[in-house]
């Protein structure tokens, strides 16, 4: 399974003891999806969202906790499961996006 660079977390989650200040993003297999639908995880659709991450995370978050995320970190988040849906061959890579040498 590929995963994207950790996320580092402008809100780090509190958890006992212990402070989740990154999240690893493994991408969803088609059985991680069940009960989401694709558009509105390209929408970035806060309800499918906390659905998702707690499938796919790492460590693995609870429900309750991808509900009590710092807006910006979910934004982060659902960047990273949209990024995962698209063919390999649709999205940018470094050479398509590089800006033009001087």
């Amino acid at each position: 399974m590929q995963d994207k660079d950790p996320i580092t977390l402008d809100q780090p989650i509190q958890r006992g003891q212990t402070q989740i200040a990154a999240l690893r993003i493994s991408k969803p297999s088609a059985g991680q999806l069940r009960g989401t639908k694709l558009v509105d995880l390209l929408q970035m659709d806060v309800g499918a969202l906390i659905t998702l991450l707690p499938r796919i995370t790492l460590p693995p978050l609870t429900e309750q906790e991808v509900q009590s995320m710092d807006p910006a970190d979910l934004t982060e988040c659902g960047i990273a499961v949209a990024s995962f849906l698209g063919k390999k061959e649709r999205q940018p890579n470094e050479a398509d996006t590089a800006s033009p040498a001087a």
